[in-house]
């Protein structure tokens, strides 16, 4: 059984982007910019919003973080929004979600100037990437990509099913893995109310677990030798962590990766390449690759 270590392929990709910016600069261009709006106090959002600074001062970005408090009025955050969209000095920029109940999310990520939207959540973008148009890919199905191409994963007519049919998973990642110049593969989409969920697991080359439920899969829904990218990261309380809680994914891990041939573990796997997707996205914007 292969680890497959998106901590230390996410750090070679951010040292590649860190190279390729100090170039940018020598050469007289401008450095990447990347903007984040964080409302509220939520904790799981401020630590991600402080990985994606992090990555940003290691890939040679500039980043600017815009935090708001969580009565703020959805016009309000309108009006910030609209402030980054015309600002030429942000080449790119994010709105953590989630955003307090008050608050319309799909209004928001509408509001986003699409050619500035490094999550790849508006829906020109997504529209774009169901046809196969260069375009900003969500970030999490983008790392998984990744590590599925840096690990040498053969997909190409391989069985792939998904669990999970969210916006920012599910949905992209049954499309790029079908389409023939990303995954190429055959793809089937369960969810909490498919009755064949375990039948078509045990049938799949490669599983993407994206439903949020930890440790749903188990080593009797998994073939040998399948290829099982974890993409849950549900707290569950643990006294023995100064925290209180750790991160458990989908996967019952133990069990699973004494079958199967590549498995991401949680934390260390999809995680990280989440956030370096985004620097991957934001350097794109900088220099223009899909819109002028």
């Amino acid at each position: 059984m292969t680890l497959i270590d998106g901590k230390a392929t996410a750090a070679a990709i951010k040292q590649e982007i860190a190279d390729e910016v100090a170039m940018i600069v020598a050469a007289g261009g401008k450095r990447p910019h990347l903007a984040a709006i964080l409302v509220g106090h939520d904790g799981g959002s401020e630590t991600y919003v402080k990985n994606k600074v992090l990555a940003c001062e290691a890939c040679g970005f500039k980043s600017t973080l815009i935090h708001m408090e969580d009565d703020i009025t959805e016009d309000e955050l309108l009006a910030e929004v609209e402030h980054l969209n015309q600002d030429d000095d942000v080449d790119g920029f994010i709105v953590q979600l989630p955003l307090p109940r008050h608050i319309d999310e799909q209004k928001v990520i509408m509001a986003i100037d699409y050619r500035k939207d490094v999550d790849g959540f508006h829906p020109v973008n997504v529209g774009r990437m169901a046809i196969g148009l260069p375009c900003f890919i969500s970030a999490t199905p983008l790392g998984i990509l990744t590590l599925l191409r840096r690990y040498g994963v053969a997909t190409s007519g391989k069985r792939c099913v998904i669990l999970g049919r969210s916006n920012i998973v599910g949905k992209p990642m049954a499309q790029l893995m079908m389409q023939k110049s990303y995954g190429d593969a055959t793809v089937t989409v369960c969810h909490s109310h498919s009755t064949t969920l375990r039948e078509e697991c045990r049938q799949a080359d490669i599983i993407v677990a994206a439903i949020g439920q930890p440790d749903f899969v188990t080593a009797d829904m998994v073939k040998e030798g399948a290829v099982v990218i974890d993409v849950g990261t549900t707290r569950v309380p643990d006294a023995t962590r100064k925290s209180g809680y750790r991160l458990n994914g989908d996967v019952k891990f133990d069990e699973v990766s004494a079958k199967c041939s590549m498995i991401t573990p949680v934390p260390g796997g999809v995680g990280p390449m989440t956030i370096c997707s985004l620097m991957k996205n934001t350097l794109a914007a900088a220099k223009r690759e899909y819109y002028q």
